[in-house]
This record gives structure tokens, sequence and C-alpha cells, in this order.
């Protein structure tokens, strides 16, 4: 008989930073509703792993606050899609066919990738088709969710869409050597979704805590 063990506390706490960027222990043991003695004590445990990684912020005239970021050893915890393995062959390639030929290698990918894509997302409304995104992109790994976009100024027959935000990257490691693999990523959502415009809005290569593209249906 398969025993499942349950999420660790710890568990808890890496994946609402790889979700939310950074938290205080605060904001940790309220959300997760854990005592403020047994947060700081995993935060602890966590950092002196090497997992976590913190920086004061100073509110007000009080103490200063310890606000908890992963480190890149806590973002390696999660599945990279066997990156390493990946960017080692691209190398090999690169280094027997050229980068020129690579590059067309790449774009070949995502397009056959974009294909499968359309077939899996089918022929249903806007809505339908991202949430089914969002669903095959979750299932690969990228940790990937979806939230409304309502322009802020809310002005008449302006377009609203949607905000598809993916916390960790499967394929981290090819992209920091291979970033043009973004830059194919971005053309892939664009093929699949004809009748939307798709822009990054974050970018995780970038420093950011996730990627982000805005989808909004283009207009008649």
């Amino acid at each position: 008989m398969t025993i499942i063990h349950p999420p660790s506390t710890k568990e808890d706490i890496l994946q609402y930073l790889l979700k939310q960027g950074q938290a205080s222990a605060q904001e940790l043991a309220q959300t997760l509703e854990i005592t403020p003695q047994a947060t700081r004590r995993h935060l602890k445990d966590l950092e002196a792993d090497g997992l976590i990684e913190h920086q004061s912020a100073q509110e007000g005239l009080g103490r200063p606050q310890y606000i908890y970021h992963l480190s890149k050893q806590g973002r390696d915890r999660f599945p990279n899609g066997y990156g390493e393995f990946a960017v080692s062959f691209l190398d090999t390639l690169t280094e027997t066919v050229g980068k020129q030929q690579v590059r067309e290698v790449l774009r070949k990918q995502w397009e056959r990738k974009a294909q499968e894509y359309r077939q899996s997302i089918g022929e249903g409304n806007l809505e339908e088709r991202v949430n089914k995104l969002v669903e095959l992109r979750q299932e690969e790994g990228y940790m990937a969710e979806l939230h409304l976009f309502k322009p802020k100024n809310g002005l008449q027959g302006q377009t609203e869409g949607y905000i598809l935000a993916e916390h960790h990257c499967a394929i981290s490691e090819v992209a920091e050597s291979y970033p043009t693999v973004c830059d194919h990523e971005l053309e892939m959502f664009a093929a699949i979704l004809p009748d939307c415009t798709v822009e990054r809005t974050h970018w995780i290569n970038e420093g950011e805590h996730n990627c982000g593209y805005l989808i909004k249906k283009k207009r008649s």
C-alpha cells in the first residue's frame, strides 16, 4: 500500500513564496493559519537550509520587518523539466551545427507545441480556451494561474482580458541560457489565440518573481 504524506508547513511556505514573490512572517502566519512562533521557527530552518533569504524593511518608527523570498536553491526545488540535460544538449547542438541552426530548431519546436495546444484547446469562447491553456501549463509544471484583467480607468469600450501568471518556469535553466525560447513562447501564445493580442507583463529572467502575459481580445 502506498502511503501519501500530506504537504509539510515548510513546503506550504515555499509554495506561498514561489507564488507571491515575497512575504513577511506575519503574512505567512495569517495566510497559512499557524502561530507566529511556529512561523518564525520554520523560516529560521528554511533559511539555515539555504532555501530562503530575507531583507529588512522599515515601516514607521518600529522595529524593521523581515521580508522573505526564495533563494535560487529554493526555486530549484521545484520541477524544472530536466533543464540541466536540456541545456547540455543545446550546448552540444550549438557546437555541432551552429547558433543559427539551433535557433531554427527551437522555432520549429514551439511551432509544433503551438499546434498541439491548438488541438487540445479547441474552438470554444475565450474564457474556455484560456482556462484550458492554464490547465495544460499546470500539467507541464508551470504553476500557472489566470486572473481577470480590468482596466483601472474603466473607460467605456476598453477591452478587458486575462492575466496568465506563471509562478514557476518548467524550463528556467534553458531560458537562462537560451532566452530566445521565451520569445518563441510569446509567439506561441499569440498563435494559439489568433483572435487576441498577447503581451508580456513580467519576466522571471529579468528578476521578477513570475512570468506574466496580458491576453486581450482584438477589437473587431
